[in-house]
């Protein structure tokens, strides 16, 4: 069964900083594109970043640009979004999501990642 558990969310205040971590099992994980996504309240879900699958190359939304950074530690089936400069306007449901194995490249379209974490709840203060 395949799974993916994010973490690291939580309550901040806007300039401050947090780093989400996606561990994946129950398959393999350093063939697969991974991508983080985000849903605000009344909002439908919108891409924020992906990465290939050795961490080579890596594409952000425009909004995220130069204060996110995606990464993933391949021997810990693990990827990271590490937020910086945190915007009120940030605050949404983070998940992840895992390409199918095989589809090493990164892709900022939902409907090419075929497995998806339950999310974590980012929230930031003004």
């Amino acid at each position: 069964q395949v799974q993916l558990v994010e973490s690291g969310g939580g309550l901040v205040q806007a300039g401050g900083s947090l780093r989400l971590s996606c561990a994946v099992s129950g398959r393999p994980f350093s063939t697969s594109g991974m991508g983080w996504f985000r849903q605000a309240p009344g909002k439908e879900r919108e891409f924020v970043a992906s990465i290939n699958w050795s961490g080579s190359s890596t594409y952000y939304a425009n909004f995220v640009k130069g204060r996110f950074t995606i990464s993933r530690d391949n021997a810990k089936n693990t990827v990271y979004l590490q937020m910086n400069s945190l915007k009120p306007e940030d605050t949404a449901v983070y998940h992840c999501a895992a390409r199918r194995v095989g589809r090493t490249y990164y892709s900022t379209s939902e409907s090419d990642y075929n497995y998806w974490g339950q999310g974590t709840q980012v929230t930031v203060s003004s």
